[in-house]
């Protein structure tokens, strides 16, 4: 059942928290740093928002934490919480909104950055335990051959069980996974999200939010509850029509007449049970 959480309770695995945090350029560019063992000389955020707000529609996304460098390169991070089927294709998507969003500036397709799609998740998408799976695209013919459009995926496991990464990551990870701070990074990290805690706006930001989550949640709720019934009744006519079918007592019509069901209707639940 889906319950929304209270903003006192929110940590840096929540979407929301971790939005905010990595806002302010001293604490994304060391995340990044510690992801992808590089030095970073600055960041800057693209939008005003430091987000891309996408079309309201089903399929809309918003980047939570979108970035570049000085080297043109673009970081999308996200949060992920949830053990999504389709995360591969999400990622995929994900990388489509960016070099759209590019594109949409006016660049030419030849001018598309580097770029990475970063997704921090709280589980192990592939049940292998590893806490990095970096994907590229390659040959298949030849592995050793890569494409070299510009693009990486990177999924981060916070549950993985090997020694397969550097002890600073590490301890983030770990703090991401709920831990303590076991370093002064994951210490400053800490003391931002108690800082975010305290801002009254970020507060109200978030309720506003929730209370729209809350909504839509309400409207599925009664959408499936009505649906449902509907089914129901449906389901409920048809196995009466089916049993005075069985009982040969009544005609077609008499079965229409009882049940509301057309003649044709009729026809064809005789012609399914032959």
């Amino acid at each position: 059942m889906y319950r929304s959480k209270k903003f006192e309770d929110l940590t840096i695995s929540d979407d929301f928290m971790f939005g905010i945090v990595m806002r302010d350029p001293k604490y994304c560019k060391p995340f990044l740093e510690t992801i992808l063992n590089i030095k970073i000389s600055r960041i800057e955020y693209p939008e005003d928002q430091k987000t891309i707000n996408l079309s309201l529609d089903a399929k809309s996304i918003r980047l939570d934490v979108y970035v570049e460098d000085d080297f043109d390169t673009v970081y999308n991070i996200e949060m992920q919480n949830g053990h999504h089927k389709n995360l591969p294709k999400r990622t995929r998507y994900y990388q489509g909104m960016i070099d759209l969003n590019l594109l949409d500036k006016g660049m030419d397709y030849t001018q598309l950055k580097q770029s990475f799609v970063i997704f921090v998740c709280t589980f192990d998408p592939f049940h292998i335990g590893r806490h990095v799976y970096t994907f590229e695209n390659r040959c298949v013919e030849d592995p050793n051959l890569p494409l070299n459009d510009g693009t990486q995926k990177i999924i981060l496991n916070t549950k993985g069980i090997f020694d397969d990464v550097r002890p600073e990551l590490k301890r983030l990870l770990n703090f991401i996974d709920g831990r303590q701070p076991e370093d002064s990074f994951t210490q400053d990290l800490s003391k931002a999200v108690e800082s975010a805690k305290r801002n009254e706006k970020w507060r109200h930001d978030y309720m506003t939010l929730q209370m729209a989550y809350d909504e839509k949640y309400r409207e599925g709720l009664e959408t499936g509850f009505q649906q449902g019934i509907e089914q129901g009744i449906e389901q409920g006519i048809t196995t009466s029509a089916r049993r005075m079918l069985s009982s040969g007592k009544y005609s077609d019509s008499e079965i229409s007449e009882i049940t509301g069901l057309s003649v044709e209707q009729i026809q064809a639940l005789k012609n399914s049970a032959k």
